[in-house]
Parts: structure tokens; C-alpha cells; sequence
């Protein structure tokens, strides 16, 4: 009995540290493909570089090399002169599935705006996999995107990364080791929610009083677990030492009460570890600021600002402290802290000492042309005299999207041992005539331009389109 309560400490100690990424794990299995080869590309690889005329060889759900290599007779062989291959493109900020299509009351689930502060839910808890969204945004060449709950909260809760395929469940869909997300929101947005209920915050400064008096709360919840694990930990290390009979983590069990688990605090327990990363809606420069002050204060770190209006007036500081900006091309003007924008924002925060753009749609529609608000930033860039080529401002829609999520380590670049994840495009991506011709996920060719088979349509479309045929 006594060394059963000895394994089962250890047992305990790994739950209480990994609760939040063993519930509602990922059930995506890659499928089988045959291998493909494609010749004779101009390849935009993600990490910088431009390749003309090059052949990128696709086996076993893996990218295995680019640029030039032996033939390979088992390979099915693509003619791809005269294209264009980048990364499959992926989008740090939807909320496909959550607020999905008809837009409707019964579908808006998106916003649990019952309490300022709601970091136990979960965007994945609300997501409908037969969004038609899903299949509109593979048609634009979305291969992976991030589902966040929405705005209206100080931290809204957890958000989920897809892989974009077909499900019959958000689990089928779920990126596999991907790490969770944190939303938190500040400005108008919540302070307008809650205010206009006569409840609090109604201020900026009672957002952030909130923010930090719950960042108290989760300080000592984690502090709490902490001193039990270690608790555990310590009695396990003596019996291990002196060979015991398990009595010093029975006793350990009996004599240190676990705390009581707390869903909200557990997702804010794992922000401070870094388990979690932090996704950020804010506009206003002097706000970033202070949310980067707040998280010196707290010990955690912020992955990435969203939306941020005004990101180009921190750049620097951004750059500095290793922060992502997750923008847009040209949305501004909508509310007072969305006014000073300007179309050069995107290029002034790529910058190459550590800067970190990317464009991101919060839009069921805009998720479908992101290579055409990523060619309108680097346009702007370029008549500002930046001078940001092809080939760095895809990354815009790649790798540095793939780093704000945590999941630049498998995708994001054509690199070998990554994902094949992979684009074919009739020409230029950036060009506003550019269409993705071909969309692999895993090297799985997953949608094909012109082929009904492979431009899949969810049960709730197909009956859109019955109707509208008749």
C-alpha cells in the first residue's frame, strides 16, 4: 500500500502541474499521403529567403527538402512553372466557429460577458466546427489560425489553435501540442461593457486596478500549489535516499491538504508559468506601455499586443521586450482609441533588430485575403521608402505567426522536418489577382481550385446552396 502511495504522489504531482494541457486533448492524426514533388516553383520559404526555379519535396506529413535534390520515383511529380509556393498561412486572431456563419443570436458565442474577469472559459468550449468559415479560409490559403474569445472582458479566457480541416469536433481540429492562449482586452472595449452596467470597471484606471488585483489572486493560487508540490517532491526525494517504505509520502499526503482547484486562476497560474502565452487586445500606445509595466510587475510575459492602432509608436519598445504586434493593414478610425493609425504600422514594427509583425484578420472575410492585407502593408512600407521585399513580408502571415502561437518549432517556414503545410498560387501571393491553386496541410492535399471534391463545403452550406440553386 505504502509504495502504491508513493507512485500515486507522483502521479499527483504530474496532474497538478499539467491539468490544463491533458483536458480536451487534440484527437488530429495526420493522414497518409502519397509523396509529392514540385518542380520548377518560386518558393517564398518563410524565413527570408526567395528560391526561383526550385522543387520542394513533400513525404510523410513532412516537408523534406527544398531547393534542389535526387528524383524520386515513388513521388507524385507537380509541374509548378510559373508558380508561386509559400508556408500555409495562418491567422493569430479569428473567431471562426465562435461567431459563426449565419451571424445570428444563437450563434454568438464568442463573448462569456457575464464578469470582468472569465479566464476559466474556454473559445474551443464554443467552437462549431461547420462553420462555413472554416472552408472559405482554406480557399484563401489558411492552413492554421487561432480561435480567441472576444473583447468584451479584461481576460476573456482561453484561446485554441486549429489545424484547418474538416471535423466532426473542435478536438479533430485542434493543433497538436500547441500551447493555450490568454485573451485579455483593455480600453474602451471592457470598461464599456461593465460601465454601461453600472458595474466596474468603468475606467481605464479600474481596468487595470482589476487586472492587477487578479494577478494577486493568481500569484498566491500558484504560490499555494507550489508549496504542496514541493511539499510532495521533498517526502519523495527522502524515501527515494534512504530507501523507505513510502512512509514520508504517505505522511506527506495526510499532512498537506491540496488547494482547492480554481478554473479561473488555474488558466492565470499557467500565464505566469509561461505555459500559457498572453494575447493582448489594445490600441493605444501609452496602454502597451503600461501592460508591459504590469507584466515586470507580475513576473509573466506578454507574447503578443493585437489589433494596436498605435504599435508604431512603441516599435522600439516592442522590439525590445521580444513582443509581437498582431495588426492590421488599414483598420482605423472605428472608435477614439482606433484613431491615430496610420497604413505604415505593420512595416514600422517589422523592423529587423527583433521586430515582430504580423497581419491578422479578426474577420470571417478578411481571414480569406490575408496575402492581400499583407501586399497593402508592405506596399505602404515600400512608398515610405522601407524598402521590405517579397520575402519578408510573408513572413507577416507565416513565421511570425507561427512564433506568436508557440508553434514556430513545426510550421510557419518551408524548412525540412517541418509540417507540409504548403500554398500553391497561380502567381505572385501578393498581388491582388493571386489565388491559391493548391492548399496541402500535413502534405495532404486538402483543397484544389476547380475540383468540387477537394473544396469541401459543411453540411449546413450544402443546404444554403441547394436553396439558392432553386
Amino acid at each position: 500500500m505504502l509504495k502504491y502511495l508513493s507512485m500515486a504522489a507522483l502521479v499527483c504531482l504530474t496532474l497538478t502541474e499539467r491539468a490544463h494541457a491533458e483536458a480536451f486533448p487534440s484527437t488530429y492524426n495526420a493522414p497518409t499521403a502519397t509523396p509529392i514533388l514540385l518542380t520548377n516553383a518560386t518558393v517564398l520559404d518563410g524565413t527570408g529567403k526567395r528560391l526561383d526555379n526550385a522543387d520542394i519535396y513533400l513525404a510523410n506529413g513532412e516537408i523534406s527538402w527544398v531547393g534542389t535534390g535526387d528524383s524520386h520515383p515513388d513521388a507524385t511529380v507537380i509541374d509548378a512553372t510559373g508558380l508561386w509556393i509559400t508556408p500555409g498561412l495562418i491567422d493569430v486572431h479569428s473567431h471562426l466557429g465562435v461567431y459563426p456563419s449565419p451571424g445570428v443570436a444563437a450563434h454568438s458565442d464568442g463573448n462569456e460577458a457575464t464578469a470582468p474577469v472569465t479566464a476559466e472559459v474556454w473559445a474551443e468550449h464554443s467552437i462549431w466546427p461547420q462553420d462555413p468559415g472554416f472552408t472559405r479560409a482554406l480557399a484563401g490559403g489558411v492552413t492554421a489560425m487561432q480561435i480567441l474569445p472576444g473583447s468584451a472582458n479584461l481576460f476573456g479566457g482561453r484561446g485554441v489553435t486549429l489545424k484547418n480541416v474538416p471535423s466532426l469536433s473542435y478536438q479533430g481540429m485542434k493543433f497538436p501540442g500547441a500551447p493555450h492562449g490568454l485573451k485579455m482586452a483593455c480600453g474602451e472595449n471592457p470598461k464599456r461593457v461593465y460601465g454601461n452596467r453600472d458595474q466596474s470597471p468603468s475606467t481605464r484606471m479600474g481596468n487595470v486596478a482589476a487586472y492587477r488585483s487578479t494577478w494577486i489572486r493568481a500569484q498566491r493560487y500558484q504560490a499555494d500549489w507550489d508549496r504542496y508540490n514541493q511539499a510532495i517532491a521533498d517526502a519523495n526525494s527522502a524515501e527515494s535516499s534512504d530507501g523507505g517504505d513510502g512512509a514520508s509520502v504517505a505522511d506527506a499526503l495526510l499532512t498537506n491538504t491540496p488547494p482547492r482547484r480554481d478554473l479561473e486562476l488555474e488558466t492565470l497560474a499557467g500565464a505566469l508559468r509561461g505555459d500559457i502565452l498572453v494575447h493582448m487586445h489594445c490600441y493605444r500606445a501609452d496602454e502597451m506601455l503600461t501592460i508591459l509595466d504590469m507584466a515586470k510587475e507580475f513576473g509573466y510575459r506578454v507574447g503578443t499586443f493585437h489589433h494596436g492602432v498605435e504599435a508604431y509608436k512603441v516599435a522600439d519598445e516592442l522590439a525590445e521586450n521580444g513582443v509581437c504586434g498582431a495588426l492590421w493593414a488599414d483598420w482605423w478610425g472605428f472608435k477614439i482609441e482606433a484613431y491615430d493609425g496610420i497604413q505604415e504600422n505593420i512595416a514600422l514594427v517589422d523592423r529587423p533588430d527583433g521586430g515582430c509583425a504580423i497581419v491578422h484578420s479578426d474577420s470571417d472575410e478578411g481571414i480569406q485575403r490575408l496575402n492581400q492585407e499583407a501586399a497593402k502593408a508592405m506596399t505602404r512600407g515600400n512608398r515610405a521608402g522601407l524598402d521590405i521585399p517579397l520575402e519578408r513580408a510573408i513572413r507577416w502571415i507565416t513565421a511570425n505567426a507561427a512564433k506568436s502561437l508557440g508553434i514556430d518549432g513545426v510550421t510557419g517556414t518551408l524548412e525540412a522536418g517541418k509540417m507540409a503545410d504548403v500554398v500553391v498560387w497561380n502567381q505572385n501571393p501578393l498581388s491582388v489577382y493571386a489565388k491559391p491553386l493548391r492548399v496541402y496541410i500535413d502534405g495532404a492535399l486538402r483543397f484544389e481550385r476547380n475540383n468540387p471534391e477537394l473544396s469541401p463545403e459543411s453540411d449546413f452550406e450544402l443546404g444554403q446552396l441547394l436553396g439558392a440553386a432553386q
